[in-house]
């Protein structure tokens, strides 16, 4: 039993131990991931770092400090952006320890609430449980959306600030959402959309469960460029959230059970690829390997699975050129989505897919490889954290002089667009999804 831990706390420290110290302990505190670390440089502090969350993770592993009292927060605080991965030069699976230390955080903390009665918590995980599973329930979500955008009802709840009065964060991005399409313009889930050109190939669509609800419109010009592309697109009905939100939080199981839902989905269709347009819910998919590798049955599926998740920006690269029917003007900057740049790797492809837009001309941001602080539901749950990230982001955004925007991820959009309507000085600055931008010059609205 370690030093500062209760004889009923034995069993997380071991759990805490076994999925995390032998990683944890590759790490040789170099500092390497100081400089690549959004919340250290906004922070200041050791213990906000790569370097310092392993650290304590390893000294909660040992006992030697309280798992909730002393390491919580500082994993609680960090973003998962994975950038640290990159930047190790020996390798450290940050991901995993995060991870780790995230799901025996919650189920410690499970225990604690439940005793404690803590409301807070038991929405986050009703929200969780009982709403991101569920297509249906998270349309309705988005019908009703709509119709709040379009029956005047936004602009009264907007003047008299009932919003701002429930949450301030909340507030803050129901200005910026994306104006949602009729839910009638709605795409229908076990459905084949047939290539409009000549067929190149058969591939299946993963619609997410945010891009799903409020971004339709982004998923609806997915399909019909892969289509215009030469692409027949299948979208199963019983594909479901990813998971991605669920282990952010240490849900672990319930995202494992979300994966074994989606690889079901997936694995009957004959298809080349399984593509997303989301960067943090296609970096899931990219895990679900290492998400089910203790179970054989499914770590076998899951590989399979794996080798066929792509993210159709790769996709659009490598079936183009693309058809382009119109230019575009003027400058165009992009922000990386972490996920999609740390953890699939997918640098390059968005980047020479800009390059292929006529007309327009892409220059690269300083640090566009810097986290923007969305972080899944980060942004909403440390708002003040992620402010303080995302002002730094935006002066590198604006000194590009760029008139649009791109980024590749839901999160990332919204986190954007609020950038730019907090800034005084980023002027008209448009945030697209690549995807509206690709679409857009290649005749699809």
């Amino acid at each position: 039993m370690g030093k500062y831990q209760t004889k009923e706390a034995d069993d997380y420290i071991s759990l805490l131990h076994d999925l995390t110290f032998e990683s944890a302990n590759k790490c040789i505190q170099c500092g390497y991931c100081l400089p690549v670390c959004p919340t250290y440089k906004t922070m200041g502090n050791e213990a906000q770092s790569p370097r310092g969350r392993i650290n304590l993770v390893k000294l909660a592993a040992e006992g030697k400090i309280n798992i909730q009292k002393d390491l919580a927060e500082s994993i609680d605080l960090c973003l998962g952006c994975r950038a640290c991965e990159v930047a190790c030069p020996v390798n450290v699976p940050y991901g995993e320890i995060y991870e780790g230390a995230l799901e025996v955080i919650n189920k410690e903390k499970q225990v604690i609430n439940n005793q404690k009665d803590e409301k807070k918590d038991k929405l986050l995980n009703a929200t969780l449980t009982k709403l991101f599973p569920y297509k249906k329930r998270l349309r309705t979500i988005g019908n009703f959306t709509w119709f709040y955008q379009n029956s005047g009802l936004g602009k009264v709840v907007r003047k008299t600030k009932i919003i701002n009065r429930i949450s301030k964060p909340l507030g803050q991005f129901e200005k910026v959402l994306p104006t949602i399409e009729k839910p009638r313009t709605r795409y229908k889930f076990g459905k084949l959309f047939k290539a409009t050109g000549e067929k190149k190939l058969t591939v299946a669509f993963f619609p997410g469960c945010i891009m799903d609800a409020v971004m339709s419109k982004i998923n609806r010009l997915t399909i019909e460029l892969l289509q215009k592309c030469g692409c027949d697109v299948f979208i199963p009905d019983t594909a479901t959230c990813c998971g991605a939100l669920h282990a952010h939080q240490g849900k672990v199981e319930e995202a494992r059970e979300l994966a074994k839902q989606n690889i079901q989905a997936f694995e009957e269709l004959n298809v080349l690829y399984v593509i997303n347009n989301a960067g943090g819910c296609g970096a899931m998919l990219y895990e679900y390997d290492k998400l089910l590798s203790g179970e054989k049955e499914w770590y076998e599926k899951a590989k399979s699975f794996v080798k066929k998740s792509k993210d159709v920006h790769e996709v659009l690269n490598q079936i183009g050129p693309l058809p382009y029917t119109k230019s575009w003007k003027g400058l165009i900057t992009y922000q990386d989505s972490c996920h999609l740049r740390n953890v699939q790797g997918v640098i390059e492809e968005p980047r020479a897919l800009l390059n292929s837009i006529p007309g327009a001309t892409f220059i690269e941001m300083n640090n566009s490889d810097l986290c923007c602080a969305s972080g899944g539901i980060y942004n909403l749950m440390h708002f003040n954290e992620s402010m303080d990230i995302l002002d730094e982001k935006m002066v590198d955004v604006i000194n590009t002089k760029a008139k649009t925007l791109v980024t590749t991820n839901p999160g990332c959009l919204l986190q954007m667009k609020l950038g730019v309507d907090r800034n005084e000085h980023a002027g008209d600055i448009e945030v697209l999804h690549l995807i509206e931008v690709l679409a857009m010059t290649c005749g699809i609205e």
